[in-house]
């Protein structure tokens, strides 16, 4: 069955992970930093925002911060599969090859959704958690983002050969995905040109997906800047489109087309 290879390349990436307990460790210093040194150096200059404190604005921001770096983080085994081999034994199993690309995001999404449950242990000890936050909702939020964010991955990945190129590509990715997402400030204060990008930027809508639940309970108006249906819809659109195209990429990467030939030609 189809079930059990997709299952086995889950369950490599995720013992892989938690093998590297440093990483997982790293990945809570990160929103930690972003959460109280430059949101409480933020909040000193703007004071309160139309969400409240600045902190509590900022902690949909950071969660999705964790889930983005640590989903697009663990695609980077799709790359390193490449360079070391393991991805000739994957391609040469008898099962189609878009499967590869299905069970990578589903373990890199994994990896996102386990570093934003540690992440929310923190935040509920630290008093960012309230019981008025709509939680049904934001576990979905969280789902999908991950999603989201993994399949980003996985679409670099598939357009990336070496190591050293998707370091670099991803930095080139990843940092303009954040900033331009409304995840540290309202979108509705950019710029126009500005604010075009970031209504282009798919993470823009997981993270307001995650305002939805985290503030919209707490603060009167809107804290959230987009209808919710949209960022559903718009999410779960990108996270679709992006596997399709990896899947595509992926199927015709030129360097594994030589093996590829000669397994065909064997079989004949």
């Amino acid at each position: 069955m189809i079930l059990r290879p997709i299952y086995a390349v889950i369950e490599r990436e995720v013992v892989k992970l938690f093998r590297q307990r440093t990483r997982l460790v790293s990945a809570m210093v990160r929103p930690l930093i972003w959460l109280f040194v430059i949101g409480a150096g933020f909040g000193a200059v703007i004071g309160r925002t139309g969400s409240g404190d600045y902190q509590q604005f900022l902690a949909p921001g950071v969660l999705g911060m964790t889930i983005l770096f640590g989903a697009m983080l663990a695609s980077l085994t799709m790359v390193y599969d490449k360079e070391s081999g393991v991805m000739r034994m994957l391609i040469i199993a008898p099962f189609a090859h878009h499967w590869i690309v299905v069970a990578k995001t589903i373990a890199a999404a994994l990896a996102g959704l386990i570093q934003a449950a540690l992440l929310l242990i923190l935040l509920a000890a630290l008093g960012f958690l309230n019981s008025r936050m709509n939680y049904p909702l934001l576990l979905v939020g969280i789902l999908i983002t991950s999603l989201s964010c993994a399949a980003l991955g996985i679409l670099v990945a598939a357009f990336t050969r070496t190591l050293d190129n998707f370091a670099a590509i991803m930095n080139f990715v990843i940092f303009p995905v954040f900033f331009l997402s409304g995840a540290l400030y309202p979108v509705a204060n950019l710029p126009l040109a500005l604010k075009t990008t970031a209504m282009l930027n798919p993470f823009t809508y997981c993270v307001d997906l995650l305002k939805h639940a985290m503030l919209a309970p707490l603060v009167s108006g809107s804290a959230s800047e987009l209808h919710l249906g949209l960022d559903l819809l718009a999410s779960v659109a990108f996270t679709l489109l992006a596997v399709i195209v990896a899947s595509w990429r992926f199927s015709r990467e030129q360097a594994y087309a030589p093996l590829i030939h000669i397994l065909a030609g064997k079989r004949d």
